[in-house]
């Protein structure tokens, strides 16, 4: 499956104030923000960034002068152990906001990798508290957006936790493609979905081989197809209720 004339947004705008030319505060899944918040934003932020697929965003144990929203392209959160075992935290999509929880820990907590071509808002990590006391409804922006990836994290745990493999892959599937669904990456049923199986593997605390079988045996009842990098789901209600997922709808959210 291709489609010629799919393209993630270009880089963010430049200008005197580009975040109100921002592509992503046209999509119904994002808060639109007041004049004056868009102005304080672009205040603080220090530029875009471009990081090829494969490279990291944030080194796992370097600190980072730089907060970040992703503006294109597909990333995720991870950590390793001492031997080299990654467990994915959680996976990245346009919009996120990268980089708080090293703000309120000791060291490094996380690194972050592009998954594809990726394109970023860079921010001034020194500048955060600023932000905070000169604009607080920004702030509390900031916290809901961090409140929010909390409760993924939470989600995941109890995939990890509690899920079977075929639970657990349902639960993946349908999660990534509601979330790419909601910020305008879906193209005729369809959502780009540059994975491989260790990237679910490390996600789900699946083995390599335990992933590939589940895949191969949801793909054969009929529930999902994946043909050249992009996934469409043939049966979302019975994936979500093998996965147990069943998201209510999403309130727009901030964009920083």
């Amino acid at each position: 499956m291709r489609f010629e004339d799919y393209s993630p947004p270009a880089s963010p705008p430049q200008g005197a104030n580009p975040c109100d030319d921002c592509a992503l505060r046209t999509l119904e899944a994002f808060l639109p923000g007041t004049p004056e918040e868009r102005k304080t934003i672009e205040s603080f932020r220090v530029g875009s960034r471009r990081v090829p697929a494969g490279s990291a965003i944030v080194e796992e144990h370097r600190p980072s002068p730089f907060l970040f929203t992703l503006y294109a392209g597909w990333a995720f959160r991870y950590k390793t152990l001492s031997d080299g075992r990654r467990q994915i935290l959680n996976f990245l999509l346009p919009g996120d906001f990268i980089g708080l929880q090293d703000e309120f820990s000791e060291g490094q907590t996380h690194g972050v990798e592009a998954v594809t071509d990726t394109t970023l808002c860079a921010f001034s990590r020194d500048r955060l508290w600023e932000l905070f006391h000169a604009h607080p409804k920004l702030g509390y922006d900031i916290t809901w957006l961090a409140a929010r990836e909390e409760k993924m994290v939470d989600d995941n745990l109890v995939t990890a936790g509690r899920r079977n493999a075929s639970e657990r892959v349902a639960m993946l599937l349908m999660h990534l493609y509601r979330r790419a669904q909601r910020v305008g990456m879906e193209r005729d049923g369809w959502v780009e979905f540059p994975f491989n199986q260790q990237h679910l593997a490390d996600a789900l605390g699946l083995s390599l081989v335990h992933t590939n079988k589940t895949l191969r045996k949801l793909q054969a009842l009929g529930l999902y197809k994946l043909d050249a990098g992009w996934l469409r789901i043939l049966e979302p209600h019975a994936l979500e209720t093998l996965g147990d997922y069943f998201e209510r709808p999403m309130r727009p959210t901030p964009l920083i």
